[in-house]
């Protein structure tokens, strides 16, 4: 009985979509889109919350990029908020 030789991926490969005719989103690079606009790079940074836009919605305090708890505020900053109108 012959074997059937086959290679398993590791890992999905990195196509990008449109052809390569269009370009990532992001100033300065020029790399084909992959998905939202962005390329393979930019969509993995934008995954993980590191780009201006992020994926989800964050805490609405000044320089606090934390996913939103309740209130478009973090649990922390939720937290400060209203412990202090319970306590007065």
């Amino acid at each position: 009985m012959a074997e059937a030789q086959t290679t398993k991926l590791t890992h999905w490969p990195r196509t990008a979509k449109g052809n390569g005719k269009k370009a990532c989103t992001v100033e300065g690079c020029k790399r084909p889109y992959r998905a939202k606009s962005y390329c393979f790079f930019h969509f993995k940074k934008w995954r993980q919350g590191e780009l201006p836009h992020s994926r989800y919605r964050t805490c609405s305090k000044a320089e606090c990029r934390v996913k939103t708890f309740k209130g478009g505020m973090c649990e922390k900053h939720y937290g400060e908020t209203y412990k202090k109108e319970a306590a007065a």
